[in-house]
């Protein structure tokens, strides 16, 4: 399959497909043309991957992942779900730090508008 056909199948935009071949996650074959070429299972790679994009793994804990991925769907492999674990608790960290953040940018914002109303007119 060429690299246009794969994008149409998977909805995915060529260059993306590049990237995700630059990054370790997808191969090709070349042929005598120079031309991309990609094998039958392809597809079924390329959903895995947009599915471990969608649940915020870069691009590198996903190549690590690939080869303990099983079967078509995006289950893995027992021996790395504490990997994925550690993913998880990274991005529970990463929301609270933020939701902190928003509290503290709230409270800056109510305090900056409750002074502008007290604050005398310079008309």
């Amino acid at each position: 399959m060429k690299i246009g056909a794969l994008a149409r199948v998977t909805g995915v935009s060529v260059r993306l497909l590049r990237y995700y071949e630059e990054q370790g996650l997808l191969t090709s074959y070349r042929a005598p043309g120079g031309h991309r070429h990609y094998t039958a299972d392809a597809p079924t790679t390329v959903a895995q991957i947009r599915t471990l994009l969608a649940a915020g793994l870069p691009t590198k804990v996903i190549r690590d992942l690939m080869p303990c991925l099983l079967g078509d769907g995006p289950e893995v492999d027992a021996c790395v779900l504490g990997h994925l674990q550690k993913q998880l608790n990274d991005l529970d960290t990463r929301i609270a730090d933020l939701q902190q953040a928003r509290a503290s940018l709230n409270g800056l914002l109510n305090a900056s508008m409750q002074a502008s109303r007290t604050m005398p007119s310079l008309a």
